[in-house]
């Protein structure tokens, strides 16, 4: 489990595909120090297990399912990631619940600036959009952020100065492709509600 708060920006050392999976090491020497193999560490908020550690890099594996879901198989060496060690039990829930397992990926339609008011707008498929609520919470790449606006087939964020310097989001650009974490208890309700309200009747021609 994680909070949507970013622990540093790490580097993509190398992105070797080894047969189903790529291999991923990582330079992140404050995160690295402390963690042990077998630990989970979010890389754009998508949950990995760290395989290696070592002169202040991270190795993980991501599977297949991973790489189809999230946007980390276009990670290559130099790119740069948002990376968030697993909560600890005696740590403040800073941002919000999220779980490091990506619901969706979506596509940035612009980063809006005037002074220091910015606006991240996203485009996502139209059932994601239906978790989300405004001033509700959404993770983007990990970041936990509280949504602005809430249309159709996507959503809007700001971003404020602190965001924009400790995270990546402020160097994505039109048609980037990011990864999505609704909220978990939104994700409940909706479910549970699916279930116990009675479904409309199909008309009968």
């Amino acid at each position: 489990m994680f909070t949507g708060i970013i622990e540093t920006v790490g580097s993509v050392v190398a992105a070797e595909p080894r047969g189903e999976l790529v291999r991923l090491e990582l330079s992140a020497p404050g995160v690295a120090e402390g963690t042990r193999v077998g630990d989970s560490v979010a890389l754009n908020g998508a949950c990995l297990t760290v395989v290696s550690v070592g002169g202040g890099r991270l190795g993980f594996e991501a599977m297949r399912e991973t790489l189809d879901r999230t946007s980390l198989a276009g990670l290559g060496a130099g790119a740069r990631v948002n990376l968030e060690r697993a909560m600890r039990a005696d740590a403040r829930l800073d941002g919000h619940i999220v779980q490091g397992h990506v619901d969706a990926t979506g596509r940035v339609a612009r980063l809006s600036r005037a002074g220091d008011d910015v606006r991240l707008f996203v485009d996502c498929p139209p059932e994601f959009a239906e978790l989300l609520v405004e001033k509700g919470s959404v993770a983007i790449d990990g970041v936990s952020l509280t949504l602005v606006g809430v249309r159709r087939d996507g959503f809007d964020v700001a971003l404020i100065p602190h965001t924009l310097a400790v995270t990546t989001l402020g160097e994505r650009a039109p048609g980037d492709r990011v990864n999505l974490e609704a909220d978990v208890l939104g994700k409940y309700v909706k479910k549970y509600l699916e279930r116990v309200l009675p479904h409309p009747r199909e008309e009968v021609s």
